[in-house]
Protein backbone atom coordinates (compact mmCIF):
# COMPACT_ATOMS: atom_id res chain seq x y z
CA UNK A 1 0.00 0.00 0.00
CA UNK A 2 1.20 3.45 -1.22
CA UNK A 3 2.49 5.44 2.09
CA UNK A 4 0.11 8.46 2.55
CA UNK A 5 2.09 12.16 1.72
CA UNK A 6 0.29 14.58 3.42
CA UNK A 7 -0.21 13.80 7.39
CA UNK A 8 -3.02 13.99 9.46
CA UNK A 9 -1.60 17.17 11.19
CA UNK A 10 -1.26 18.73 7.93
CA UNK A 11 -5.03 18.25 7.09
CA UNK A 12 -5.79 19.63 10.47
CA UNK A 13 -3.75 22.87 9.75
CA UNK A 14 -5.51 23.15 6.68
CA UNK A 15 -8.90 22.83 8.55
CA UNK A 16 -7.81 25.44 10.92
CA UNK A 17 -7.17 27.83 8.48
CA UNK A 18 -10.45 27.43 6.66
CA UNK A 19 -12.62 27.30 10.24
CA UNK A 20 -10.95 30.25 11.64
CA UNK A 21 -11.09 32.32 8.74
CA UNK A 22 -7.16 32.86 7.78
CA UNK A 23 -3.48 31.68 8.74
CA UNK A 24 -3.24 34.33 12.02
CA UNK A 25 -6.48 33.17 13.87
CA UNK A 26 -5.55 29.22 13.17
CA UNK A 27 -2.29 29.78 14.38
CA UNK A 28 -3.60 31.36 17.65
CA UNK A 29 -5.91 28.60 17.85
CA UNK A 30 -3.48 25.86 17.06
CA UNK A 31 -0.86 27.63 19.48
CA UNK A 32 1.91 27.81 17.02
CA UNK A 33 3.41 30.89 14.58
CA UNK A 34 1.60 32.24 11.58
CA UNK A 35 5.15 31.17 9.71
CA UNK A 36 4.81 27.39 10.86
CA UNK A 37 0.77 27.60 9.92
CA UNK A 38 1.73 29.02 6.21
CA UNK A 39 4.71 26.65 5.79
CA UNK A 40 2.15 23.61 6.55
CA UNK A 41 -0.09 24.75 4.41
CA UNK A 42 2.01 25.45 1.24
CA UNK A 43 4.42 22.21 1.52
CA UNK A 44 1.11 20.21 1.80
CA UNK A 45 0.05 22.05 -1.82
CA UNK A 46 3.67 21.06 -3.02
CA UNK A 47 3.07 17.52 -1.59
CA UNK A 48 -0.58 17.14 -3.44
CA UNK A 49 0.65 19.11 -6.10
CA UNK A 50 -2.86 21.15 -6.11
CA UNK A 51 -3.98 24.34 -5.24
CA UNK A 52 -6.16 24.41 -1.96
CA UNK A 53 -6.24 27.94 -1.35
CA UNK A 54 -6.26 31.07 -3.08
CA UNK A 55 -5.37 34.67 -1.88
CA UNK A 56 -8.99 36.81 -2.00
CA UNK A 57 -8.17 40.38 -0.73
CA UNK A 58 -6.79 39.81 2.18
CA UNK A 59 -8.36 36.64 2.86
CA UNK A 60 -7.44 32.85 2.12
CA UNK A 61 -10.49 30.93 0.22
CA UNK A 62 -10.62 27.47 -0.69
CA UNK A 63 -10.29 26.41 -4.30
CA UNK A 64 -12.76 24.16 -5.81
CA UNK A 65 -10.40 20.99 -5.52
CA UNK A 66 -9.43 22.45 -1.80
CA UNK A 67 -13.09 22.25 -0.80
CA UNK A 68 -13.26 18.79 -2.15
CA UNK A 69 -10.38 17.81 -0.25
CA UNK A 70 -10.85 19.35 2.35
CA UNK A 71 -15.14 17.88 3.33
CA UNK A 72 -12.94 14.24 2.40
CA UNK A 73 -10.42 15.18 4.73
CA UNK A 74 -12.69 16.11 7.83
CA UNK A 75 -13.83 12.26 7.98
CA UNK A 76 -10.24 10.92 8.07
CA UNK A 77 -9.77 13.45 11.00
CA UNK A 78 -12.71 12.02 12.93
CA UNK A 79 -12.07 8.60 12.37
CA UNK A 80 -8.56 8.79 13.59
CA UNK A 81 -9.42 10.74 16.41
CA UNK A 82 -12.02 8.04 17.34
CA UNK A 83 -9.65 5.83 16.45
CA UNK A 84 -7.35 7.46 19.03
CA UNK A 85 -10.15 7.70 21.53
CA UNK A 86 -10.56 3.64 21.38
CA UNK A 87 -7.12 2.71 22.18
CA UNK A 88 -7.36 5.09 25.03
CA UNK A 89 -10.17 3.54 26.49
CA UNK A 90 -9.62 0.19 26.18
CA UNK A 91 -6.08 1.07 27.87
CA UNK A 92 -8.41 1.69 30.76
CA UNK A 93 -10.13 -1.17 30.17
CA UNK A 94 -13.39 -1.03 27.72
CA UNK A 95 -14.18 -3.16 25.69
CA UNK A 96 -13.59 -3.20 21.73
CA UNK A 97 -16.41 -5.68 21.41
CA UNK A 98 -19.57 -7.29 23.55
CA UNK A 99 -20.69 -10.33 22.16
CA UNK A 100 -24.60 -10.84 22.57
CA UNK A 101 -26.64 -13.93 22.07
CA UNK A 102 -30.14 -14.29 21.92
CA UNK A 103 -32.60 -16.33 22.06
CA UNK A 104 -34.53 -15.46 18.71
CA UNK A 105 -38.41 -15.53 20.47
CA UNK A 106 -37.14 -12.42 22.55
CA UNK A 107 -38.65 -9.23 21.17
CA UNK A 108 -36.53 -7.70 18.76
CA UNK A 109 -38.01 -4.13 19.88
CA UNK A 110 -36.04 -4.58 23.00
CA UNK A 111 -32.93 -4.86 21.89
CA UNK A 112 -33.17 -2.11 19.45
CA UNK A 113 -34.18 0.34 21.78
CA UNK A 114 -31.46 -1.07 24.31
CA UNK A 115 -28.34 -1.18 21.75
CA UNK A 116 -30.21 2.52 20.33
CA UNK A 117 -29.31 3.80 23.62
CA UNK A 118 -26.32 2.17 24.22
CA UNK A 119 -24.18 3.38 21.07
CA UNK A 120 -24.21 7.08 21.76
CA UNK A 121 -22.45 5.59 25.50
CA UNK A 122 -20.40 2.53 23.67
CA UNK A 123 -16.92 4.94 22.89
CA UNK A 124 -16.60 2.74 19.81
CA UNK A 125 -17.19 -0.26 21.46
CA UNK A 126 -18.70 -2.89 19.15
CA UNK A 127 -21.66 -4.94 19.31
CA UNK A 128 -22.00 -8.47 17.82
CA UNK A 129 -25.35 -9.61 17.88
CA UNK A 130 -25.81 -13.21 17.40
CA UNK A 131 -29.48 -15.03 17.50
CA UNK A 132 -30.17 -18.74 18.47
CA UNK A 133 -32.85 -21.37 18.98
CA UNK A 134 -33.00 -23.00 22.47
CA UNK A 135 -29.90 -24.72 23.62
CA UNK A 136 -27.95 -23.13 21.05
CA UNK A 137 -27.68 -19.92 23.47
CA UNK A 138 -26.99 -21.88 26.50
CA UNK A 139 -23.78 -23.53 24.23
CA UNK A 140 -22.34 -20.35 23.04
CA UNK A 141 -22.51 -18.84 26.75
CA UNK A 142 -21.11 -22.00 28.12
CA UNK A 143 -18.51 -22.34 25.31
CA UNK A 144 -17.30 -18.76 26.03
CA UNK A 145 -18.66 -17.71 22.99
CA UNK A 146 -21.12 -14.88 24.39
CA UNK A 147 -20.24 -12.07 26.96
CA UNK A 148 -23.87 -11.73 27.53
CA UNK A 149 -26.85 -14.20 26.45
CA UNK A 150 -30.64 -13.67 26.73
CA UNK A 151 -32.12 -17.65 26.96
CA UNK A 152 -35.88 -18.88 27.41
CA UNK A 153 -35.02 -21.03 30.66
CA UNK A 154 -32.67 -21.40 33.48
CA UNK A 155 -29.16 -22.18 32.91
CA UNK A 156 -27.78 -25.02 35.55
CA UNK A 157 -24.13 -23.46 36.99
CA UNK A 158 -25.46 -19.99 36.17
CA UNK A 159 -27.13 -16.96 37.85
CA UNK A 160 -28.85 -15.20 35.92
CA UNK A 161 -31.62 -11.76 35.89
CA UNK A 162 -34.97 -12.90 35.68
CA UNK A 163 -36.50 -10.74 32.87
CA UNK A 164 -39.88 -10.62 31.01
CA UNK A 165 -41.43 -13.57 29.59
CA UNK A 166 -42.73 -14.43 25.92
CA UNK A 167 -46.58 -14.82 25.19
CA UNK A 168 -46.43 -17.88 22.79
CA UNK A 169 -50.05 -18.82 21.66
CA UNK A 170 -51.38 -22.31 19.77
CA UNK A 171 -52.59 -20.41 16.03
CA UNK A 172 -53.41 -21.84 12.76
CA UNK A 173 -55.05 -20.53 9.72
CA UNK A 174 -58.47 -19.71 9.75
CA UNK A 175 -59.70 -21.86 7.39
CA UNK A 176 -57.52 -24.83 8.90
CA UNK A 177 -59.65 -28.32 9.90
CA UNK A 178 -59.16 -27.44 13.81
CA UNK A 179 -60.82 -24.15 13.07
CA UNK A 180 -63.62 -25.96 11.27
CA UNK A 181 -64.41 -27.26 14.21
CA UNK A 182 -66.11 -24.58 15.80
CA UNK A 183 -65.42 -25.81 19.00
CA UNK A 184 -62.81 -25.97 22.05
CA UNK A 185 -60.31 -27.89 20.75
CA UNK A 186 -59.03 -30.92 23.17
CA UNK A 187 -54.98 -32.43 22.80
CA UNK A 188 -56.24 -35.21 21.00
CA UNK A 189 -57.61 -33.40 18.52
CA UNK A 190 -54.66 -31.70 17.61
CA UNK A 191 -53.07 -35.25 17.95
CA UNK A 192 -54.35 -36.37 13.92
CA UNK A 193 -53.03 -32.70 13.04
CA UNK A 194 -49.32 -31.52 11.55
CA UNK A 195 -47.51 -29.39 13.44
CA UNK A 196 -45.22 -27.19 12.79
CA UNK A 197 -41.78 -26.91 15.43
CA UNK A 198 -38.89 -24.67 15.38
CA UNK A 199 -35.47 -26.70 15.37
CA UNK A 200 -33.24 -26.03 18.35
CA UNK A 201 -30.06 -24.59 16.83
CA UNK A 202 -28.20 -26.29 19.89
CA UNK A 203 -25.29 -29.19 18.61
CA UNK A 204 -24.55 -31.03 22.01
CA UNK A 205 -28.18 -31.74 24.08
CA UNK A 206 -31.17 -30.18 22.19
CA UNK A 207 -33.90 -29.25 23.99
CA UNK A 208 -37.74 -30.36 23.21
CA UNK A 209 -39.94 -27.37 24.50
CA UNK A 210 -44.06 -27.69 24.65
CA UNK A 211 -46.01 -29.68 23.73
CA UNK A 212 -45.02 -32.11 20.57
CA UNK A 213 -47.91 -34.92 20.52
CA UNK A 214 -48.75 -34.82 16.78
CA UNK A 215 -48.55 -37.79 15.11
CA UNK A 216 -47.11 -35.35 11.89
CA UNK A 217 -44.74 -32.47 12.90
CA UNK A 218 -42.59 -31.00 10.33
CA UNK A 219 -39.06 -28.61 11.63
CA UNK A 220 -38.04 -25.48 10.54
CA UNK A 221 -35.11 -23.37 10.85
CA UNK A 222 -36.63 -20.19 12.36
CA UNK A 223 -39.74 -18.69 13.91
CA UNK A 224 -40.15 -16.52 10.40
CA UNK A 225 -40.86 -19.57 8.58
CA UNK A 226 -42.86 -21.74 10.88
CA UNK A 227 -45.25 -18.37 10.91
CA UNK A 228 -45.23 -18.32 6.76
CA UNK A 229 -46.09 -22.21 6.75
CA UNK A 230 -48.97 -21.98 9.56
CA UNK A 231 -50.29 -18.75 8.01
CA UNK A 232 -50.35 -20.65 4.57
CA UNK A 233 -52.43 -23.42 6.11
CA UNK A 234 -49.77 -25.67 6.84
CA UNK A 235 -50.10 -27.48 10.12
CA UNK A 236 -50.57 -25.27 13.76
CA UNK A 237 -47.74 -23.98 15.75
CA UNK A 238 -47.62 -22.33 19.04
CA UNK A 239 -45.21 -18.68 18.39
CA UNK A 240 -44.77 -15.51 20.12
CA UNK A 241 -47.47 -12.89 20.17
CA UNK A 242 -45.38 -10.37 19.50
CA UNK A 243 -43.85 -11.58 16.43
CA UNK A 244 -47.55 -12.19 14.80
CA UNK A 245 -49.60 -9.75 16.04
CA UNK A 246 -50.40 -8.17 12.53
CA UNK A 247 -51.10 -11.67 10.78
CA UNK A 248 -53.49 -12.08 14.05
CA UNK A 249 -55.26 -8.59 13.48
CA UNK A 250 -54.93 -9.49 9.65
CA UNK A 251 -57.06 -12.65 9.81
CA UNK A 252 -54.35 -14.55 7.74
CA UNK A 253 -53.55 -16.06 11.43
CA UNK A 254 -56.16 -17.35 14.21
CA UNK A 255 -55.50 -18.89 17.64
CA UNK A 256 -56.70 -21.72 18.41
CA UNK A 257 -59.58 -22.24 20.90
CA UNK A 258 -57.82 -24.71 23.20
CA UNK A 259 -59.30 -26.24 26.42
CA UNK A 260 -56.35 -26.27 27.90
CA UNK A 261 -52.43 -24.74 26.98
CA UNK A 262 -53.53 -22.59 24.60
CA UNK A 263 -50.94 -20.31 25.35
CA UNK A 264 -47.57 -20.29 27.50
CA UNK A 265 -45.31 -17.82 29.14
CA UNK A 266 -41.88 -18.61 29.51
CA UNK A 267 -40.09 -16.42 31.33
CA UNK A 268 -36.61 -15.30 29.83
CA UNK A 269 -33.51 -14.99 31.77
CA UNK A 270 -30.01 -12.54 31.26
CA UNK A 271 -26.65 -14.19 31.54
CA UNK A 272 -23.26 -13.49 31.83
CA UNK A 273 -19.82 -15.39 30.90
CA UNK A 274 -18.71 -16.44 34.20
CA UNK A 275 -15.55 -16.60 33.57
CA UNK A 276 -14.80 -13.45 31.97
CA UNK A 277 -14.99 -9.91 34.51
CA UNK A 278 -17.86 -7.32 32.89
CA UNK A 279 -15.73 -4.72 31.99
CA UNK A 280 -17.34 -1.47 32.06
CA UNK A 281 -19.12 -1.30 27.98
CA UNK A 282 -21.11 -4.81 29.31
CA UNK A 283 -21.94 -3.44 32.32
CA UNK A 284 -23.53 -0.46 30.78
CA UNK A 285 -25.10 -2.67 28.21
CA UNK A 286 -26.52 -5.01 30.85
CA UNK A 287 -28.29 -2.18 32.99
CA UNK A 288 -29.85 -0.81 29.33
CA UNK A 289 -31.20 -4.23 28.73
CA UNK A 290 -32.98 -4.79 31.91
CA UNK A 291 -34.18 -1.46 31.54
CA UNK A 292 -36.27 -1.88 27.72
CA UNK A 293 -36.69 -5.12 28.85
CA UNK A 294 -39.88 -3.78 31.01
CA UNK A 295 -40.87 -1.29 27.86
CA UNK A 296 -43.98 -1.72 26.48
CA UNK A 297 -43.65 -3.18 22.65
CA UNK A 298 -45.91 -0.65 21.07
CA UNK A 299 -44.28 2.18 23.28
CA UNK A 300 -43.28 5.43 20.70
CA UNK A 301 -39.31 5.28 20.16
CA UNK A 302 -36.93 7.67 17.92
CA UNK A 303 -33.60 5.98 17.17
CA UNK A 304 -30.67 8.15 18.51
CA UNK A 305 -29.54 10.68 15.59
CA UNK A 306 -25.90 9.75 14.67
CA UNK A 307 -23.77 12.59 12.94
Amino acid sequence: MKAPRVTLDQWRTLQAVVDHGGFAQAAEALHRSQSSVSYTVARMQDQLGVPLLRIDGRKAVLTDAGEVLLRRSRQLVKNASQLEDLAHHMEQGWEAEVRLVVDAAYPNARLVRALSAFMPQSRGCRVRLREEVLSGVEELLIEGVADLAICGFSIPGYLGTEMSDVEFVAVAHPEHTLHRMNRELSFQDLESQMQVVIRDSGRQQPRDVGWLGAEQRWTVGSLATAAAFVGSGLGFAWLPRHMIERELSEGVLKQLPLEQGGSRHPTFYLYSNKDKPLGPATQILVELLRTFDTAPLDAPFAAPWQA
